[in-house]
C-alpha cells in the first residue's frame, strides 16, 4: 500500500483558532481526520505532517522525493502556507526530487492580499487546489491516488 503525505507548512497548526472567516473552524487534528479517511477511499496509507520550519519541510519533501522513487509514495499534498509566496528553497527540493505535489490552499489565496497571488510551489506541482475549504484536502488525496495509478 503507498502513502499519502500530507505536509502543512507555518501556522497551520493553528487551524480553528486563527482567523476562523477566512480558514474555517476545522482544526488540524480535524483535517487529519478528513484526510485519514479520504485516504483509506483511496487505498492509501496516510503520513501527516506540520512544521512552521522551512527547512523541516524541506528535509520531508527530499524524504519524500526517496520513498517515491522507492515505489513506497503516491505523493505529496503540501499546504505550505506563507512558504508558498516565499520560499525558493522548497521549489528547488520539489524539483529537484521530482515528487508529485498537489499545492494546496484552504482559502483562495487569488481573491486575498496580491502578495499571495504569486507561487513558488505551483511551477513545480502537479495541480493547485485553492478556495475550497479544508474539503480540498480530500480532493488532493483523489488527485494524488489518479496520479500514482498513471505512474504505475
Amino acid at each position: 500500500m503507498k502513502t499519502a503525505l500530507v505536509l502543512n507548512g507555518p501556522n497551520l497548526n493553528l487551524l480553528g483558532s486563527r482567523e476562523p472567516a477566512v480558514y474555517g473552524a476545522q482544526t488540524l487534528a480535524d483535517v487529519e481526520a478528513l484526510c485519514r479517511a479520504a485516504c483509506a477511499e483511496h487505498g492509501l496509507a496516510l503520513d501527516f505532517r506540520q512544521s512552521n520550519h522551512e527547512g523541516v519541510l524541506v528535509d520531508w519533501i527530499h524524504e519524500a522525493g526517496r520513498a517515491q522513487a522507492a515505489g513506497l509514495l503516491a505523493g505529496v499534498v503540501f499546504n505550505a502556507g506563507a512558504y508558498t509566496h516565499t520560499s525558493i528553497a522548497l521549489h528547488d527540493a520539489i524539483k529537484g526530487t521530482g515528487v508529485a505535489v498537489i499545492e494546496l490552499h484552504i482559502s483562495n489565496v487569488h481573491a486575498r492580499e496580491p502578495f499571495r497571488h504569486h507561487s513558488y510551489i505551483a511551477p513545480v506541482a502537479r495541480g493547485v487546489i485553492a478556495g475550497l475549504g479544508v474539503a480540498g484536502y480530500a480532493l488532493a488525496i483523489a488527485g494524488l491516488a489518479r496520479v500514482a495509478e498513471q505512474r504505475d
